[in-house]
């Protein structure tokens, strides 16, 4: 104790010291900068006067190793300076000081060295004629002073800090010995040098009270703990060295089908799975174990942690997991990847092998352009596919986009004008009618829910179809109907139209240029923007998409 007292002490002083040192310095340099600034102020408006009076002749007549005169046209040419040649100077015009003094009548700045060991001040007045006069003096910065008066400073510290020692270990002693010589065995009997030991002395003859309280405290713990457990959407049991059930929650119970009888009864008669008992088997043994396994149709991720005390082992607690989602979101992301691997080799794969007949002059002059087509063809779908891939990452990650008004009318007009061409390969007329909707979201992103209903309405309808879009509001949503005289979806598909590379037909959606990717952008954008899609057909005879989203307040 001792010697936290002494560090304790010898700290606080060595810290005072510096911190006094660095503020008497830190006020003096602001002190002597501030006369300095003065200074130079005086001594611009003087050479003013005679700058005003003899113009050209009076700067000539002065020579100073301290001070630099400069005079500066109004349009920042420098006229004259003692220090170099005016007529090698560049324009001075955006100057700070001069910038200020040609606005205000005076301005002033600060400029350091490239090693920052010298400061140079910088005060500028202007003249009747609107030219300006500049005066500059250097010093030496805080850090250049403070480094020509380290060797005065150490020796100050240095002293400071042994009679801090001296000072700081004659106290430790003085406060410890009282200490030293207090009787614990009877601690009512000790005539405390300290008035603020007494309680402390009352409070150690008052233990077996104090004892009491811990266990009532102890109870109220166990109360609090029963309560937490109960309420944990976690499964918790409690297992002694034996694996007999010492407390299960609600949670668990549910999990593996018991009641509250089971506690006091071996866990085998809960769950008799040899995978269960073997991981139970090794937490006993190496501390942690963890087996992952199914109940109810869930997935389950079950911790054993062994209990340890005092180098004894005296049970072991089983947390359950209930980790279905995380899987099935595990699942979904492998099978993304599959898909995207397969998509991008299919188009890859083509690209390859037009590239090496012709490479091996085994294409005729002919068919040259075939195969070039073929290769700008399948190159046009990777580009597409990663743009859509791209979208989807930035919709998952819900990162914030900038939001606008947006007149719902207008885009669906200019999805439909980007489509013409396309349409009219494929000979189908495309409508656009309703009303005019304003939204408050990303423009991008309906621009791009429009677009990709009315290109699947294209790409999948008949010669001759039609795709018509129709704008509307009902119950303070907008809605956006796009239907088609297409193909349609089988009843069975029309719930898996909106997954990733889910296509109906997959022939006619490769024939098409089409990514698998574009109704899911259409459900993550939509959902972006707090709305919803839904999807009705018949087969044969066409599709039929309703998206609503939230109108513009």
């Amino acid at each position: 104790m001792s010697r936290k007292i002494f560090r304790s002490v010898f700290l606080v002083a060595g810290v005072v010291l510096l911190a006094s040192i660095v503020i008497i310095m830190g006020c003096l340099y602001d002190y002597f900068g501030t006369l300095q600034e003065k200074q130079l102020t005086d001594e611009a408006a003087l050479a003013a006067a005679g700058v005003e009076e003899d113009g050209l002749i009076y700067l000539e007549k002065i020579h100073s190793e301290r001070y630099r005169l400069t005079w500066i046209a109004p349009d920042g040419s420098v006229l004259y300076d003692t220090q170099a040649d005016a007529s090698q100077m560049e324009n001075h015009g955006n100057r700070t000081e001069v910038r200020q003094a040609l606005e205000t009548g005076t301005g002033k700045s600060y400029r350091y060295s490239a090693t920052l060991t010298e400061k140079t001040s910088y005060f500028a007045m202007r003249l009747t004629d609107g030219s300006v006069l500049r005066i500059s003096s250097g010093h030496a910065t805080a850090a250049v002073l403070a480094l020509g008066m380290l060797q005065p400073i150490l020796a100050v510290i240095i002293l400071a800090l042994i009679l801090s020692g001296v000072l700081a270990r004659r106290l430790s002693r003085k406060i410890v010995e009282p200490l030293n010589q207090l009787d614990l065995d009877h601690p009512l009997d000790n005539n405390a040098a300290y008035a603020e030991l007494a309680p402390l002395l009352r409070r150690i003859n008052r233990q077996h009270m104090e004892i009491s309280l811990q266990l009532r405290k102890l109870r109220k713990k166990t109360d609090e703990f029963d309560q937490t457990i109960r309420n944990m959407r976690e499964g918790l049991v409690l297992l002694d060295e034996t694996g007999c059930i010492l407390s299960i929650n609600d949670a668990a119970r549910s999990m593996f089908g018991v009641s509250g009888e089971c506690v006091g009864a071996d866990f085998l008669t809960v769950d008799r799975r040899h995978d269960m008992s073997q991981a139970i088997h090794r937490a006993f043994e190496t501390g942690h174990s963890e087996v992952r396994g199914t109940l109810g149709g869930r997935i389950y991720q079950f911790d054993v942690s062994r209990i340890d005390s005092e180098g004894a082992v005296i049970g072991a607690v089983l947390l359950a997991f209930d980790i279905t989602d995380r899987e099935m979101a595990e699942r979904n992301r492998r099978e993304f990847t599959a898909n995207v691997s397969h998509e991008l080799k299919t188009p890859l794969q083509g690209i390859i092998g037009s590239a090496e007949l012709m490479e091996q002059g085994m294409v005729k002059p002919e068919d040259m352009p075939r195969f070039v087509g073929h290769i700008h063809t399948e190159a046009s779908r990777m580009v597409t596919l990663i743009s859509d891939i791209i979208r989807l990452s930035q919709l998952d990650e819900g990162q914030e986009m900038p939001r606008e008004t947006v007149n719902l009318l207008d885009v669906a007009r200019e999805a439909a004008d980007n489509l013409k061409d396309a349409a009219a390969k494929k000979e189908v007329t495309i409508f656009v009618q309703g009303d005019t909707v304003h939204v408050e979201g990303v423009r991008r992103l309906l621009y791009e829910v429009i677009y990709n209903l009315l290109d699947n309405g294209v790409k999948y309808n008949r010669p001759g179809g039609t795709v018509k879009l129709t704008l509307d509001t009902d119950q303070g949503q907008a809605r956006i109907r796009v239907e088609d005289t297409g193909i349609g979806i089988p009843a069975e598909d029309q719930s898996r139209v909106f997954e990733r590379f889910f296509r109906v037909d997959k022939s006619h959606s490769k024939a098409s240029g089409g990514t698998g990717l574009g109704l899911s952008i259409v459900k993550h954008a939509v959902q972006y923007h707090g709305g919803s899609v839904e999807v009705s057909s018949a087969l044969g005879k066409g599709t039929c998409f309703t998206v609503r989203i939230p109108e513009k307040a």
